[in-house]
């Protein structure tokens, strides 16, 4: 592996970390659980926790083999070869939510004389420049995007109660339905979204320098981006109510329109608007290399020739539903129950089983004539 691919253990963290904020703000979390929103992020946020703990096992197995050759290496050429082709699939629809998503946002905030289908291609575009360079790039990106996004999240999370919209009572009663209500919201709608997703970084984690700070390193940068994206959602709770932020279409920007403080702090949107576009970029750019990286290691073709094809194939799947609705309840109701869990928990969890027999058959293999 060249060194100049290699990346820090920090810069690790730190996209993890932004990957992980990424497009989440731009929902309300949770909604079924109504009040008790913050009790199902945390309990979606704890089962992230044990996936995540079971990546770095699978990573720390073998730790020159990234996701890719991990499948192909375990489970034979022609059925690792079809199920790294079915991730390189759900990377790229992954991406293409994100790209989607982008779109609408824009459509509906700055541009809403421009049509969808120019501001998508422009999108992609620009990413697709980004990630034509490596996967390199996009973590050096993260580095820079990370005091912008801390500066700024915090700076709404303070401006909020100042302006006096922060209504804590709106937070009770706590578990007035009893349990069932927050798993039922946290499992698996918030374990597939945003916390499962980090098995994409079983493609970056042979990329970083190896030693025992990885773990610690991504294991805080992923408790503590748990807890503010909890207390982020739960200002939708704080300043909208369970019922309004329920059914609204981007909960937390109506929350920071209402910050109007002494004339100066005002259209506050602006700056959270700018905020889910480097989110959504950085996700989208995360989803999009995965994919790439896949591809060349599954044909032997140089990563670069694959960009343009992956790149028309996410803009296309960009548009498979045809309107922003159907979208959402695509995303909400389908995939997130159905789809996302088959690859964030069903394979990893086969890959993990799998790589424990084999090299316990090897122990036992290596064991038998020494006893003989």
């Amino acid at each position: 592996m060249s060194q100049r691919n290699t990346i820090r253990v920090s810069e690790l963290a730190i996209t993890i970390s932004l990957f992980e904020v990424g497009s989440t703000t731009l929902f309300f979390i949770g909604g079924g659980a109504k009040q008790d929103a913050w009790l199902a992020m945390l309990v979606g946020a704890l089962a992230g926790l044990f996936l995540l703990l079971m990546h770095l096992s699978i990573h720390h197995q073998e730790p020159a083999l990234d996701l890719f050759l991990l499948f192909r290496s375990y489970m034979g050429k022609y059925v690792g070869t079809f199920v790294n082709l079915l991730f390189v699939g759900y990377f790229s629809y992954e991406s293409s939510r994100n790209l989607r998503d982008f779109g609408e946002i824009t459509v509906m905030t700055l541009l809403n004389r421009t049509s969808l289908w120019i501001i998508m291609l422009i999108v992609i575009l620009v990413v697709s420049n980004s990630v034509r360079y490596g996967h390199r790039v996009l973590f050096l990106m993260c580095v820079i995007f990370l005091p912008v996004m801390l500066v700024s999240y915090v700076l709404i999370s303070i401006l909020i109660p100042v302006t006096g919209l922060f209504h804590f009572e709106f937070m009770f009663p706590v578990l007035e339905s009893g349990w069932k209500p927050v798993l039922n919201a946290a499992i698996p709608e918030i374990v597939s979204f945003p916390f499962g997703q980090t098995v994409l970084f079983l493609v970056f984690y042979p990329y970083a320098r190896t030693g025992k700070k990885l773990n610690k390193a991504v294991i805080i940068s992923y408790i503590i981006t748990a807890l503010s994206l909890t207390f982020i959602n739960q200002l939708n709770i704080f300043v909208l109510g369970p019922k309004i932020a329920l059914y609204s279409t981007l909960p937390l920007l109506e929350t920071v329109q209402l910050i109007d403080l002494a004339e100066v702090f005002e259209r506050m949107d602006a700056l959270f608007t700018m905020l889910l576009f480097l989110g959504l970029g950085v996700k989208m750019g995360a989803f999009f290399n995965g994919a790439i990286i896949g591809l060349e290691k599954i044909t032997g073709i140089v990563y670069k020739k694959w960009v343009l094809p992956v790149a028309l194939l996410i803009y296309a799947m960009s548009f498979l539903s045809p309107n922003y609705t159907h979208h959402i309840v695509t995303g909400r109701q389908l995939v997130l129950n159905y789809l996302f869990p088959v690859f964030q928990i069903v394979l990893p969890l086969l890959l993990f089983i799998t790589i424990l027999i084999r090299k316990r058959k090897k122990r036992t293999n290596r064991s038998s004539p020494e006893k003989t």
